[in-house]
């Protein structure tokens, strides 16, 4: 179990048992991975955890029924066990021949390890005391903000590894590696009876990619002045410029609609809109797996299909679903793609203080509190932070207001797209700006 081509080993002895056993199709992934954190609090460790897990996930096909189960115990006698029973088990399921495993022709690498660029050398080489350094070099700048209101700051450092290999009946064999770094912190400061808090965390496929240990401790410093003296604005509608880094929610809204089993089961506010207008001509999202050093990149997807960009929706119009070859089969319809990858939404070439000057007044939300989506009707309701902002300025941090809109009809109010894509998320956006949105407060 100590190199790839072991895992890869283990898997084709798990996939030849299936068979045996009597699985007419059956499919094995292995995976082991490895994470380290660490935390600061007060000047020192608060908490640090090492972690390493491995496992095995076996899908089985037999007269045409199917399940899929899991183990963490790679014991060969323990391994004999789980095999006999998975497909012994199968048997009693009721029969569903739209599992059968996709056209071979369709699954590979779509996208070569070197150009993926995932795996960083440096994981291999990184020590207890470069990440425990890295941490203290955050809360350090943070206790040295010239601040009389902080009480307290925190500082995270995580990183970890994970590689997998997955082995199919229609003869597919693919192995993938990829580590990732992570860094942030975290004030809370003293306003009165009130404890206004907020944080700032990156993450990266190479650790050379996050942010150094000045910027976060600025950015946190940043973030939560920005809290200080907030409010509820009046109720009505304002144009609302969404953070790039916060933008992931109101897109993630379309991620439910536009996937196969809401639309098989008729639970999807997108049902039949393929061609039709569902935002405004700036609106434009793309989920493309091979972007280099990208958090959602991949090599191939979760059905084994090889891994390729691909428009979801272009100057407002629906292009594609998510369709997975499961639901593809039982829609009739060609897959397009087992799981979401990246999300791109192309930036804009005007600068954003430009954008943001033009407007007389517009709410800047930040981040979301809590909240509810409904797929179905595309209804959806968030509690939000974020700064009233007049010509671009800020006027006054604002809090305990919601957002409410339809997800088919917030993106035709996009009206201008920003020039600063968030780069340290899977959900690669730009700020937003959307024109009459209805906002809830006093």
């Amino acid at each position: 179990m100590d190199t790839p081509e072991k895992l890869l080993e283990l898997a084709e002895s798990v996939l030849k048992s299936s068979e045996a056993a009597g699985a007419d199709e059956a499919l094995v992934a292995v995976s082991r991975g490895s994470q380290v954190s660490i935390e600061r609090r007060g000047g020192k460790v608060e908490q640090a955890t090492e972690s390493t897990t491995r496992g095995l996930v076996l899908s089985v096909l037999s007269d045409d029924r199917f399940s899929s189960n899991s183990t963490s115990d790679l014991r060969p006698e323990a391994l004999k066990a789980f095999i006999q029973k998975s497909v012994a088990s199968t048997r009693y399921l009721e029969p569903d021949p739209a599992r059968r495993q996709p056209d071979p022709a369709l699954c590979g690498r779509g996208v070569s390890e070197e150009t993926l660029d995932q795996d960083d050398p440096a994981w291999r080489t990184r020590t207890a005391d470069e990440r425990a350094e890295q941490a203290e070099a955050i809360e350090k700048l943070l206790l040295e903000l010239p601040r009389t209101d902080r009480i307290s700051c925190s500082s995270y450092v995580s990183d970890g590894r994970a590689e997998s290999v997955r082995v199919m009946s229609n003869g597919f064999r693919g192995a993938e590696a990829g580590a990732w770094f992570a860094a942030g912190g975290d004030m809370t400061l003293e306003e009165g009876d009130r404890r206004p808090e907020s944080g700032a965390w990156f993450a990266a496929r190479h650790l050379a990619d996050l942010p150094s240990a000045a910027s976060i401790a600025q950015e946190i410093e940043r973030r939560v002045t920005e809290r200080l003296g907030s409010k509820a604005a009046p109720s009505g509608t304002y144009p609302m410029v969404l953070a790039n880094r916060s933008a992931g929610r109101i897109l993630g809204v379309l991620g439910g609609p536009m996937s196969g089993g809401s639309i098989h089961e008729h639970r999807s506010c997108l049902e039949g809109k393929l061609g039709a207008s569902i935002g405004s001509e700036l609106f434009t999202l793309i989920d493309d797996p091979t972007i280099p050093r990208g958090l959602g990149s991949r090599p191939w997807d979760g059905d084994a299909l090889m891994a390729k960009p691909r428009t979801l929706v272009e100057r407002g119009v629906l292009k594609q679903y998510n369709i997975g070859v499961y639901y593809g089969r039982k829609l009739g319809m060609e897959p397009t793609s087992g799981g979401r990858s990246n999300w791109v939404v192309p930036p804009g070439v005007v600068p954003l203080a430009e954008l943001l000057a033009a407007l007389p007044k517009a709410i800047l939300v930040t981040g979301f509190l809590g909240g509810n989506s409904n797929g179905s009707t595309g209804d959806f309701s968030f509690g939000i932070r974020g700064t009233m902002l007049e010509h671009g300025e800020p006027a006054g941090a604002l809090s305990e207001m919601n957002v409410t809109g339809n997800v088919t009809d917030i993106f035709q109010r996009l009206v201008a797209v920003g020039d600063d894509p968030w780069e340290w998320s899977s959900v690669r956006s730009p700020t937003l700006i959307f024109d009459d949105v209805q906002f809830s407060g006093t």
